[in-house]
């Protein structure tokens, strides 16, 4: 019988009617033709080649790299394939082989633009950040129009803080692919670091109405919007993004909204289906304990909190060598409380040095530096210090973690006030400026004003207030005003009452011991939550809470006291930035207070 031998047109024609399939998206006839090709042809390069591209394509890589690899076997000058094969070692986590196969390429081939920017791909997820630069750039060289590696040169230049040049490589890859949602997706990720919020903004909006199904864009949009104090909008974007993609991030991001916006009874299902998914993920135990806590439940809330760690977040303080305390017995034995989270938390939670020192522990306290004069002072601290730690400890604890560790209920709070001190001697210098300025002897109170927190603050647009809000306070007879307002917020002096601006010393708080001298010797402080009502309320002396309707977890549901300072007293919005009946509430008790006064 005589045996035909398949004509090498034939086998040509049908991979080129397999890449055409291929291309079109046909990727079920496109390997019905390739097969057919290495029937005909088993050792037929091109067709091993495509068909391990189109299984890489499909997610199957292990079996990509069968065929890619058969195929260099058979053709090892083919850099087009040298580079593909780079790929899939990359998809399968090898990132070294990936490299190896796209120098292949490269020497075979130069000007290869595709393995350049693969190359550059592959050195970036290395952290090779500069080198990854260079060979984007070699890429664009090759060809000026590709843009996928203006998006990801834009994105290597990102992760090196050079934001402006970033943008410039988006603007180009939008202005060649009008249609690319990454380029604007992109770009608003660049401006939000540049805090150029509006143009963040925008740009997600511009990813969205090119790809509506853009989860990703959905959730980086949802955080701006949310930042800058829109939760409604956020929630509507967050669920958008859930819808898509219902994964642990985005799950936790739809239920911080929630709360966000006072919802509680509705938030706490999603953190749930997020730990489901991840059982470890720190955002929702984080979130989870924040709604328990705030609930009162402090038994499940603390267990939460427990769990709140991000990997990098411990790593920043976690003491290398030493035991992480976790309630073992401390008599007779050293550790160190390490501070975390802001100032106000600082005040709030190191009264349980005393605790620990009652369990028979020597406490040493790390802080930052504007706090070590006055942690110096309190109760139970044994030595206060910024910086290196230089000595030997048996255990060292989280100072947020320490509730947790002895077992704090709402019933056993340690809220014996105060347990922070001023300086004597500081104390007197203030008294002796504050009697030159302002006079007492009828009966006057002196009242320190906050109103604003720090605008990093994920929720400083309804925590803090405009001081033009608080004008119809200035008003107020027999009321010395004194501000007690740093940072940015401080300007909005310039324009105030005459009366918000008589007893102005707060160019002379040079740290957290100044301010407290200075509170010592006033008869009442009005903030908004803010570290100053902390350090006011643990010095013992009366504040007046200024809450916003979605306050922190610390200040409990719809309560005037707290258990934490018993000397506070809360003045609670019922409508998410309406502050105008707790203005008015402050300003019948500063009435009351007068009349008690002169009684």
């Amino acid at each position: 019988m005589e045996h035909h031998t398949p004509s090498s047109a034939y086998v040509t024609s049908l991979i080129e009617a397999g890449l055409e399939a291929h291309q079109a998206g046909r990727f079920d006839s496109a390997e019905a033709f390739y097969r057919e090709a290495l029937t005909l042809d088993p050792a037929h390069a091109k067709a091993l080649h495509y068909l391990g591209v189109l299984h890489h394509q499909r997610g199957q890589h292990a079996l990509a790299a069968q065929m890619l690899s058969a195929s260099l076997e058979l053709d090892r000058t083919d850099a087009a394939c040298w580079s593909n094969r780079g790929l899939v070692a990359a998809a399968l986590g090898h990132p070294q082989e990936a490299m190896i196969c796209y120098d292949q390429a490269l020497q075979l081939q130069p000007d290869f633009a595709d393995a350049r920017n693969n190359f550059g791909v592959a050195l970036q997820a290395q952290g090779a950040l500069e080198i990854a630069v260079e060979q984007y750039r070699l890429a664009l060289a090759a060809n000026p129009a590709f843009v996928d590696a203006y998006l990801n040169l834009g994105t290597a230049l990102a992760k090196l803080d050079h934001y402006d040049e970033a943008l410039v490589c988006y603007d180009q890859a939008a202005t060649l692919d009008p249609r690319s949602a990454e380029a604007h997706f992109n770009a608003g990720n660049a401006f939000q670091a540049l805090d150029r919020h509006a143009e963040a903004v925008a740009s997600f909006e511009n990813a969205l109405a090119l790809r509506p199904n853009y989860a990703e864009a959905h959730i980086n949009l949802g955080s701006m919007v949310g930042k800058l104090g829109n939760y409604a909008s956020a929630e509507s974007h967050y669920r958008q993004a859930v819808a898509l993609r219902p994964n642990p991030t985005n799950l936790v991001c739809l239920g911080g909204s929630l709360g966000a916006q006072g919802r509680l009874d509705e938030e706490e299902g999603f953190y749930q289906r997020a730990l489901v998914l991840d059982p470890t993920y720190a955002d929702a135990h984080q979130n989870l304990a924040w709604l328990q806590l705030k609930r009162g439940d402090y038994a499940r809330g603390w267990a939460s909190f427990a769990k709140r760690w991000r990997k990098h977040d411990y790593e920043a303080i976690a003491v290398p060598g030493i035991a992480e305390w976790h309630g073992e017995s401390l008599q007779g034995r050293r550790i160190l409380i390490v501070g975390e989270q802001g100032f106000g938390d600082h005040f709030q939670f190191l009264r349980y040095a005393r605790v620990l020192e009652q369990r028979g522990a020597t406490v040493d306290v790390r802080v930052r530096e504007p706090l070590v004069r006055l942690v110096a002072r309190m109760p139970g601290v044994h030595r206060a210090f910024s910086g290196a730690i230089e000595h030997d400890y048996d255990f060292w604890v989280p100072m947020m973690s320490v509730p947790g560790c002895v077992g704090t209920e709402l019933s056993t709070i340690p809220a014996d006030l105060p347990y922070v001190f001023a300086e004597s001697a500081s104390m007197e210098a203030w008294r002796d400026c504050m009697d030159a300025t302002d006079s007492v002897s009828d009966g006057n109170c002196r009242v320190g004003l906050v109103w604003a927190g720090s605008p990093t603050f994920g929720n400083d647009r309804y925590r803090s207030i405009a001081l033009s809000n608080l004008d119809s306070l200035a008003g107020s007879n027999g009321i010395a005003w004194y501000a007690l307002q740093r940072g940015a917020a401080h300007g909005q002096l310039a324009d105030a009452p005459a009366a918000f601006r008589a007893h102005d010393f707060t160019a002379s708080l040079h740290d957290f011991g100044d301010t407290a001298a200075l509170v010592m010797n006033l008869d009442l402080v009005i903030s908004v939550d803010t570290a100053v009502a902390h350090l006011a309320a643990a010095l013992g002396k009366p504040v007046w809470l200024m809450l916003p309707a979605n306050a922190d977890w610390r200040w409990l549901e719809n309560r005037g006291d707290s258990p934490w300072y018993p000397s506070m007293k809360l003045f609670r919005q019922t409508s998410l930035g309406d502050w105008t009946p707790v203005v008015k509430q402050v300003a019948d008790e500063l009435r009351s207070l007068r009349a008690g006064k002169h009684a």
